[in-house]
């Protein structure tokens, strides 16, 4: 494939809102997770922190119309308004947007519901329906920014994010966009999609400290923690423009699934993706690999070992963003990529700060990070960036 460049991003998620401080949460002794309270229990969250909230709320506030979004669509409105401006992109005509999300509206199609529920006469408002919908999330960043190309959504689970960069890079290869936004955003901080998670068995007992540990040495039972965010980044074709980093390899791969929730046991559909990234950038040296691992045993473990079959066991540093930002969801690869292209720019690796069964090479200058995102049904995503 030829180079995609990456000349901007943004992130906001439990760790921050801005890159010096998204960085510094990322090399801290300490987690950002927070706990709050759903289903009357006590429960970690990767939670935006006050901060952030205030912003979200004025951005709220300064337009009749947004006040009556989801809180997904104020996040991928906030962090878009972020990556135009330092992308320097003023012609908008042609821009294509494609952000996804797991969920969707999930806290506004909650509320409308529960009012429906609990009062099935009453008229519902008229704006139910297309403040709802998946595609509401694209179109009014493509109405905030005055964006004029193709404008989309799509829902792949949790490698929705990076199969949103897939699409881009595939549009800017046809010649069909010159420049695509794209990413992810997910507000899933609900009573009812906690439950869901508690529901299958993989959310965090714990309220301690490292509630979210992927890949802890000694970790007893699973570890997923939901957490709310977005990641916004801006591609363009190379015409010898400056960038944070160089999209070099994409990679994608399914398997046949014994349950809805699980990976098989050697993670095959990663191992597919994780070696069609490898092909198509034409290396086979990673400095740094992102895992998915949110945390749960089986999932984390799957991982590791197709990790370990491409790559060999202790060639590369290995890390998660989890422990710190916890599972966004359809917005997760976004944060994975997020951190990698931090990690280029500043030549420094992050590591965990507990004890973990995996390789840290703290020492190097990462020059080549493969990024891995894989959800519900199977379906994996993989990325190589490259150093600008």
């Amino acid at each position: 494939m030829q180079d995609i460049l990456i000349t901007a991003k943004s992130t906001i998620a439990s760790v921050g809102h801005e890159s010096d401080q998204i960085w510094k949460q990322y090399n801290a002794s300490n987690s950002a997770l927070t706990i709050c309270c759903f289903n009357d229990q006590d429960t970690p969250t990767g939670k935006l922190s006050p901060q952030s909230e205030g912003e979200l709320s004025e951005l709220r506030k300064a337009h009749l119309n947004y006040r009556r979004l989801d809180k997904s669509v104020l996040m991928a409105l906030w962090a878009s308004r972020n990556v135009v401006a330092d992308a320097g992109w003023k012609d908008l005509i042609g821009v294509g947007v494609n952000i996804g999300s797991s969920r969707g509206a999930t806290q506004l199609f909650e509320k409308y519901h529960q009012y429906f529920l609990e009062s099935p006469k009453k008229r519902m408002s008229p704006l139910v329906s297309p403040t709802t919908t998946l595609g509401n999330i694209s179109s009014w960043v493509a109405y905030d920014l005055g964006l004029g190309g193709a404008t989309l959504s799509h829902s792949i689970t949790c490698s929705t994010a990076l199969h949103g960069v897939l699409n881009a890079c595939a549009w800017i290869e046809s010649g069909m966009s010159d420049k695509f936004l794209v990413g992810g955003s997910e507000a899933p901080l609900t009573d009812f999609t906690v439950a869901q998670m508690r529901a299958l068995g993989v959310y965090a007992k714990e309220t301690s400290q490292w509630s979210c540990a992927p890949l802890m040495t000694g970790r007893n039972g699973n570890s997923m923690v939901l957490g709310e965010g977005a990641s916004m980044f801006s591609l363009e074709k190379d015409d010898g423009q400056n960038s944070l980093a160089r999209i070099i390899g994409l990679g994608y791969g399914t398997e046949v699934i014994e349950h809805n929730a699980s990976l098989s046991a050697d993670a095959d559909c990663m191992q597919k993706s994780m070696r069609m990234a490898l092909d198509s950038a034409g290396v086979r040296k990673i400095d740094v690999v992102i895992m998915h691992a949110p945390g749960t045993n089986q999932g984390d473990q799957s991982e590791l070992k197709a990790v370990y079959e491409v790559l060999g066991e202790g060639t590369t540093h290995i890390i998660s963003t989890k422990h710190q930002s916890g599972h966004t969801l359809g917005a997760s690869g976004g944060v994975s990529l997020d951190l990698a292209v931090e990690m280029l720019q500043r030549g420094e690796v992050v590591s965990f700060p507990y004890e973990t069964e995996v390789c840290q090479k703290n020492d190097i200058t990462p020059n080549t990070i493969l990024i891995n995102a894989v959800g519900f049904g199977g379906n994996a995503v993989s990325i190589v960036v490259k150093k600008a």
